[in-house]
């Protein structure tokens, strides 16, 4: 059978490959690998990723920390001294009953449901200023204040949703209403692809969000295809994925083998018939990985051979700090072996923890002291081992929380929120942008989330606008801008 050739693959398309190599399971993955990494191509797929970088990239990993629920901007990095001196008032009562966003256009105390009707609600933590940069940092935040020459903080982000299907738009820069789109971290692994083929690409840890706010769209791939989706990963050795270890009294591992390779000429058959099938390359893909994995993954896990200074660095010797910390101590491990993207949730399930309508006191109290010194001990750890100005640390949350009272908490606030991102050539010691006074909207130097991962992209080498999927258009929204600002 004749065959069309290029010059990229050295003449050589995936499906003469498949048809002409005498493959077992092993050559199965050595198809997928040469494929994945642009050595090969099926005809007609010219245009995916070939695993390089657009220009020189600084952040080789990203760590990816998300607090599903929507924490207050207003006592954690943007601290409002003015809602203590209005405390208790209306809105309208203060000088900011008309406060103007930077389009100039007056928006009358936000939007109808954080209106005039709310009285200003004082802040329900004190507050400090940390480092040679001075940034102030709610006390809920302590000990991630102890780095703050070494964060960015963005204070003028905003977000288009209400509710929390804004979680969903955090991770895809899509409307909740539009359901699955390609998450960031499927886009970077789509782009760039492993460093360790032990190991996935994309990780997730902790328990993600309820299905009300996108559930597994939060970390999957959508068109992009299901290998290029995060994989859920639990920090118990003894179970980190469902079936990463034969039962040995039933299947020994040459069994085990066996079955594999045969499992893989099942595959190449189909290969032959399917060759542009994604979920037929995605199971190829997750066969050799799985087997992998069975050795790497509870290696990486092994967390007591952790000297005891690490272990209390992370919070690992108290019962508060214990589950977040552990999980912040393996995505450090997994960074270190190659992981390219870890993406980490704290207070999942439904619309999330940290969703505090009432008691934001105690709400936040007690979540903050879950994950507080876990983030900054993952900061200070990578920062001590030379990984932090190779690896993104990203700290965020679908939008935050609003100004005025809602009894003893907070509603959602869309409008004005924060995040902060360190290491991968990012700059420390920044604060950027702006809310007004009371914390109600983002006024300068405006980012939508996308702009968020516009950055992360661009620190990773990549140019989002040249990783677009022939047929499947994406909104300049999508892409977002860089944040320059912030960058070394």
């Amino acid at each position: 059978m004749a065959h069309e050739h290029n010059s990229r693959c050295a003449g050589v398309s995936r499906r003469s490959f498949l048809a002409d190599t005498g493959m077992g399971f092993t050559g199965l993955a050595l198809g997928s690998l040469l494929f994945k990494d642009g050595n090969l191509r099926a005809e007609g797929e010219w245009h995916l990723p070939n695993g390089k970088t657009h220009f020189p990239a600084k952040a080789k990993s990203v760590i990816w920390i998300f607090l599903c629920g929507g924490v207050s901007h207003l006592e954690s990095f943007d601290v409002k001294t003015e809602l203590n001196k209005y405390a208790g008032k209306s809105i309208s009562e203060t000088p900011y009953a008309a406060v103007a966003n930077s389009e100039g256009k007056n928006v009358v105390g936000a939007n109808p449901v954080h209106g005039n009707r709310k009285t200003i609600m004082p802040l329900q933590t004190g507050f400090k200023a940390y480092g040679e940069c001075g940034l102030v940092v709610g006390d809920w935040f302590k000990n991630i204040g102890e780095c703050a020459d070494d964060i960015a903080v963005i204070r003028s982000l905003w977000t288009i949703h209400n509710d929390h299907g804004a979680q969903l738009t955090w991770q895809t820069g899509r409307h909740p209403r539009e359901l699955e789109h390609p998450t960031l971290g499927s886009w970077a692994c789509y782009g760039l692809g492993s460093m360790n083929e032990n190991l996935p690409e994309y990780v997730v840890i902790g328990a993600p969000t309820g299905d009300c706010c996108g559930g597994t769209f939060t970390y999957g791939a959508s068109y992009l295809g299901p290998e290029h989706g995060g994989v859920r990963l639990n920090t118990d050795p003894k179970n980190p994925l469902p079936f990463i270890k034969p039962p040995r009294e039933l299947i020994t591992l040459e069994e085990q083998t066996q079955n594999l390779s045969l499992l893989g000429k099942l595959n190449h058959l189909s290969g032959i018939d399917y060759p542009d099938d994604q979920n037929l390359r995605a199971r190829i893909k997750s066969y050799e990985l799985a087997f992998q994995m069975q050795t790497s993954v509870p290696e990486t896990l092994e967390l007591a051979k952790e000297p005891e200074h690490i272990r209390k660095l992370y919070g690992l010797d108290d019962e508060k700090t214990k589950t977040f910390g552990e999980q912040c101590l393996v995505a450090r491990r997994l960074v270190e072996r190659g992981v390219r993207f870890v993406q980490i949730f704290h207070g999942g399930g439904g619309g999330g923890a940290w969703d505090a309508h009432s008691d934001i006191k105690t709400n936040h109290t007690n979540l903050s002291t879950q994950v507080d010194q876990p983030v900054a001990g993952l900061l200070k750890d990578l920062k001590q081992r030379g990984l932090l100005q190779d690896t993104l640390v990203v700290f965020g949350t679908e939008f935050g929380r609003s100004p005025g009272a809602e009894g003893t908490g907070r509603d959602h606030h869309p409008q004005g929120f924060s995040a902060w991102m360190a290491g991968g050539g990012v700059k420390g010691g920044i604060q950027h942008g702006s809310t007004d006074e009371l914390g109600f909207n983002a006024v300068q130097d405006r980012h939508f989330v996308t702009d968020i991962h516009a950055t992360t992209l661009h620190q990773m080498g990549l140019d989002s606008r040249l990783l677009e999927v022939p047929g499947r258009k994406r909104l300049d929204r999508d892409h977002g801008e860089v944040i320059k600002q912030i960058l070394i």
